[in-house]
């Protein structure tokens, strides 16, 4: 389903709010219904024939009316959140479920655009929405109160009044796309020409070292020109708005000063008539165009290319792609090659692996030579360039990803532990265990003793374990790995904050749980500890037992000496 559908299934499902916000417009409506009429009335039947008392009660009864009114408004915006915030949890609801059920997301960094989707986008959404609902619709209900007020105060006057400014609203209306087509062109062509301008003012030696003036010259006046032209639509666009809603406001008043005074003059119509038609066009009609296009022109189209990119960047419900059952808990990977850009080296090529429930495997190599990435490719959180990773038999990217979440289980260098309960943060991915399996897997991997410190399962953890050592928060994500019932764990560096004695008695606490454990080895002692080494040196890679690899692979050997000489 579509952003857009989302949004307006949203909308519609507050029916409640809207028979509210109904009733509020009813209400808000009243001046404008009524202002010409007890204008006419005062002046007709109270100033006009010499009786000032009454047409000071029609005023009075005017002035009543603006506080009925008033109270209207403020109901409205009393009773907003009830459509507007339940609107945004849905988006919100949207945007976490797509980042989530994205198949590679950002590396080495948090998510940057979905965070700018929950805090820019959709609350540009919510705040456009709300700001429509107040003023759009306060506006729209007051031009239609005033056609009607119109209409009662003597139908031959809703033929100068009627027609321009229905008009003008329908044109209004039918400009929109080609005003946020233009706003959307004017804001990417801005962004282009400070990409340009940047990139040539930030490289200027190297522009003028290479000779490339003209170039470089070239490609920025490039971005500005088109950034003009989209400058020039804009502003055309905007003094198109600008003259029909003028052309709205002002005509009517126009044909009503040229029709009434024959009217008048015959007796079809009465001076008192005649002002409050006037009234009617002059202090409502006009402020409410002009209101209607200032407002709707700002808000609206904020929410029209807030929308859009929502629904650019917006995966839909779930990735639309085969789903498969897993048969077990193998891991395979073939042929798995992975590069970092299209012209870059692979940081593996041609990879072959086998993995069965009970393996114990440790990757080794050099700082950045590709074992996270390979962590990465072996979750699903990576997508390989070339051949496959399979889980069960089953392609690990066509696997559902609620299914995904319970088998695979990844925790990297730095963790993340959220403000709540030491029991919240361990049965995060096991909400449904008893304290005692809670307990048991804390013990497990060494974290009993940090959770009897911390007041036990009741205990607090602050925002981002604040307050807790870099190895305690290992822990308690160690500990909450283990209390999962997945059967694939990857630990990436997920010791590296524990001493040597605690690193191995967590690593022989998930070796001994079962299923396939993959460790990133942070200390080459994992190498010793684990079934098989798969050692990346950037000339390819090898496997085997730590005994193979000390008498076949010089390099390993090498590494083992010299970490065993520093230890």
């Amino acid at each position: 389903m579509s952003v857009a559908a989302d949004y307006r299934r949203a909308l519609a499902g507050h029916w409640r709010g809207w028979a509210v916000l109904l009733a509020c417009s009813a209400l808000e409506a009243l001046p404008a219904l009524l202002s010409g009429t007890f204008v006419r009335n005062a002046v007709d039947d109270g100033f006009g024939a010499g009786r000032l008392d009454v047409g000071a009660a029609w005023l009075l009864a005017f002035a009543a009316a603006a506080v009925l009114g008033a109270a209207g408004v403020r109901f409205v915006w009393r009773r907003i959140g009830v459509i507007v915030e339940p609107l945004r949890d849905s988006l919100v609801r949207r945007v976490v479920r797509d980042v989530l059920h994205e198949t590679a997301p950002p590396r080495g960094g948090p998510d940057a655009a979905g965070v700018a989707r929950i805090t820019q986008h959709v609350e540009i959404v919510r705040d456009a929405t709300a700001g429509l609902l107040v003023q759009a619709r306060g506006l729209l209900v007051t031009v239609a109160a005033a056609l009607a007020g119109v209409a009662a105060l003597d139908p031959l006057l809703l033929w100068p009044v009627a027609p321009p400014v229905l008009l003008a609203v329908l044109l209004f209306c039918g400009l929109l796309p080609a005003l946020a087509r233009s706003q959307r062109e004017l804001a990417l062509a801005d962004e282009r020409t400070a990409t340009e301008a940047g990139a040539v003012l930030t490289g200027l030696r190297d522009v003028v070292a290479c000779g490339a003036q003209d170039a470089a010259t070239g490609a920025v006046r490039a971005a500005i020109d088109e950034q003009a032209r989209a400058a020039v639509r804009m502003s055309t666009a905007t003094a198109l708005r600008t003259l029909i809603i003028g052309g709205g406001g002002l005509l009517p008043v126009v044909l009503v000063l040229a029709i009434t005074p024959a009217a008048v003059a015959d007796g079809r119509l009465t001076a008192g008539t005649v002002l409050g038609a006037l009234v009617y066009v002059t202090a409502t009609l006009q402020p409410a165009l002009h209101g209607l296009a200032a407002t709707t022109g700002s808000v609206l189209l904020r929410l029209m290319v807030a929308l859009n990119r929502l629904g650019e960047i917006s995966s839909g419900a779930e990735p639309d792609r085969p789903r498969g059952e897993p048969r077990g808990g193998d891991v395979e990977a073939r042929g798995l090659t992975h590069r970092w850009g299209d012209h870059a080296e692979p940081v593996l090529r041609d990879l072959d692996l086998d993995l069965r429930p009970g393996d114990h495997l440790a990757v080794i190599g050099p700082s950045g030579i590709g074992k996270s990435t390979l962590a990465g490719l072996l979750t699903g959180t990576t997508e390989p360039t070339g051949g496959e990773v399979r889980i069960g038999g089953v392609p690990v990217a066509e696997l559902d990803p609620a299914r995904r979440h319970r088998l695979i289980a990844f925790t990297p260098q730095e963790t993340y532990l959220f403000a709540g309960t030491v029991r919240e943060n361990l049965a995060l991915l096991a909400p449904a265990a008893p304290d005692e399996h809670l307990l048991a897997a804390a013990t497990a991997v060494g974290a009993g003793e940090l959770v009897r410190d911390l007041g036990g399962l009741d205990g607090a953890v602050r925002h981002g374990g604040e307050g807790l050592s870099a190895g305690g928060r290992q822990l308690l994500a160690l500990a909450r790995v283990h209390a999962s019932e997945a059967r694939i764990v990857v630990l990436d560096e997920a010791t590296a904050h524990l001493d040597g004695p605690s690193e191995a008695r967590a690593e022989r606490a998930f070796a001994a749980r079962g299923g396939v454990l993959v460790v990133i080895a942070h200390r080459l002692a994992s190498a010793r500890r684990a079934d098989r080494v798969l050692l990346l040196d950037g000339d390819g890679t090898r496997l085997g037992t730590h005994a193979e690899l000390l008498a076949d692979s010089p390099s390993y050997a090498e590494l083992m000496l010299a970490w065993e000489g520093g230890t």
